[in-house]
Parts: structure tokens; C-alpha cells; sequence
């Protein structure tokens, strides 16, 4: 479970694509679409550290983008944390632009609902805020 915008929520209640490498499973990405809205929340990304910043993720993304675009949905959009510096720098290079802050958002969560998440994340840096990014779908 993972907790963001105030709720803890099942990462994998939705579809969602898994990447291979010679017969292994090294990356998913996983979604939730919101047809009335015509968006889709991303709500997993994850590469095996061995296989990360070999282009797997961004092979995800994109193939998660075409089956979303072929259902129709225009928007993208993600949750991530103010210290996961390479997933935001994977995003940006993706077309991903801050749509939200949410100043001490994590802080919250892990005072209210869930307190195993650790004071400090990648690189040492404080982990405090959500930052929501989104990508509009160009439909073709």
C-alpha cells in the first residue's frame, strides 16, 4: 500500500505492463484510469537497480502511454516525492511538468495514516512534500 494525496491506495488495482529481460521480470508500470475525467493516474514505476538507466523505464512509460491513449485518455499524471531526484528527472524528460506541490504532505501522512515512511530518502535528503506531475496525450 502505498500512501499519497491524504490515502493509502493499492498501487496495483488497475492494469499495468512488466518488463523483461531474458525470461526475467526487471520493471512495471502501473495505472488507474479515471474514464470520466479522461486522465490516468500512474501509480507505479519500478525498475530492478540493476536494469535502472538503461532505458526500461522509459520503454514503460511509453507503452503504458499508447494503451492509455488508445482508451481514450488525454491526460497522464503521477505522484512522486521531493527527494526522488531521478524519478522527477525521468519524468521532466518525458514531457512531465509540476502540476502541484504539496508542502509538508508527507509529513502528514506519515504523522496520520502511515508512519513507517522514513524521515530521510535518496541522496539524504528530508522527504516532506508531494509533487503531482502531469503529460497531456497527444491522441495518434
Amino acid at each position: 500500500m502505498q500512501a499519497r494525496r491524504g490515502e493509502l491506495m493499492d498501487v496495483l488495482q488497475g492494469d499495468a505492463l512488466v518488463a523483461s529481460v531474458e525470461g526475467q521480470p526487471v520493471g512495471i508500470v502501473a495505472w488507474l484510469v479515471d474514464g470520466a475525467a479522461g486522465s490516468a493516474e500512474i501509480r507505479a514505476l519500478v525498475v530492478a537497480a540493476a536494469h535502472r538507466r538503461q532505458g526500461i523505464g522509459g520503454a514503460l512509460m511509453a507503452a503504458a502511454e499508447e494503451a492509455l491513449r488508445t482508451q481514450g485518455v488525454r491526460r497522464a499524471w503521477l505522484v512522486t516525492t521531493n527527494d526522488n531526484l531521478d524519478a522527477q528527472r525521468l519524468y521532466a524528460s518525458l514531457g512531465y511538468r509540476v502540476a502541484h506541490v504539496r508542502e509538508g504532505a508527507i509529513d502528514e501522512l506519515r504523522r496520520t495514516i502511515k508512519p513507517s515512511i522514513p524521515e530521510v530518502g535518496e541522496h539524504g535528503i528530508p522527504i516532506r512534500d508531494e509533487l503531482e506531475l502531469e503529460r497531456e496525450l497527444a491522441s495518434g
